[in-house]
């Protein structure tokens, strides 16, 4: 019997993510502390408290289900159903008041992400995905926009610091080949792919926290997503995802990255 993912767990997503905006919007454009982690990336108190608060509700709604947060870690990932947390996605920008931010809630069932949510409380926007099946903006039903050339295409990637490695040169040819190409979204730009805003998202130097709750949310609006040798998004994830409106524009967009023929 084929479990319906919306109807089991759409209510609580809801419920998380309202949990999630409400802390989000009580530190967001505050003077608060920023802290730097051992990877010398950003955190603050809302990051904390966002997850252990989203936390707390899993674990006394869904007892056996695990858990994969950005700060607090792993309990039980092994489990059938793992709950995969970035209580803000895009720390850099909450702490500079710019509102790409989200808080990510992913859901992964046997290893894979069958759904995910994107809550943005500053804009009132929320994206919900069901893994191949439905994508949802603010509740109405979103698609990606029909397939375009990478040369015709709508871009969204990293910012510079993204690729400062043997990527480089690759990064800034890609950006170029692209007809419009804007960084640093954050998973905002997942969001506006999925309603048709955006044509692809090409990033690295990613956790598992920043992507499992986007892919069903892709693939729910029609779109593709894997990582950048065409393996799709699990447990074992790399660390680099493209997802764009189809299969080929992904492709084409790494073209840059490919080694000479």
């Amino acid at each position: 019997m084929t479990l319906d993912y919306e109807k089991e767990f759409s209510v609580f997503f809801q419920q998380a993510a309202d949990l999630a905006g409400s802390i989000a919007l009580a530190y967001f454009r505050k003077n608060i502390p920023v802290d730097d982690k051992h990877d010398k990336t950003p955190v603050t108190q809302a990051d904390r408290d966002i997850e252990l608060k989203i936390r707390a509700f899993i674990e006394n709604a869904f007892p056996n289900h695990g858990f994969i947060g950005e700060e607090y870690g792993k309990n039980n990932p092994d489990a059938e159903f793992v709950w995969v947390i970035d209580p803000i996605d895009g720390t850099k920008s909450f702490a500079t008041g710019r509102p790409l931010f989200g808080t990510i809630i992913g859901l992964l069932h046997g290893g894979k992400p069958v759904m995910g949510l994107i809550e943005q409380a500053f804009t009132k926007e929320r994206w919900l995905g069901i893994d191949n099946k439905a994508a949802y903006h603010n509740g109405t039903p979103i698609h990606v926009a029909s397939p375009r050339a990478f040369e015709q295409a709508r871009l969204y990637t990293g910012s510079l610091s993204m690729f400062d490695d043997d990527h480089l040169s690759n990064w800034i040819k890609m950006c170029r080949t692209a007809k419009w190409t804007q960084y640093s979204s954050d998973c905002y730009g997942y969001g506006l792919l999925a309603m048709g805003w955006a044509d692809v998202v090409v990033e690295q130097c990613l956790g598992l926290y920043d992507i499992a709750g986007v892919a069903p949310l892709i693939t729910g609006a029609g779109g593709f997503i894997s990582d950048w040798d065409g393996h799709e998004i699990d447990l074992n994830f790399n660390g680099k995802a493209v997802a764009a409106s189809c299969r080929a524009l992904a492709f084409e967009s790494l073209e840059s990255f490919r080694p000479p023929r």
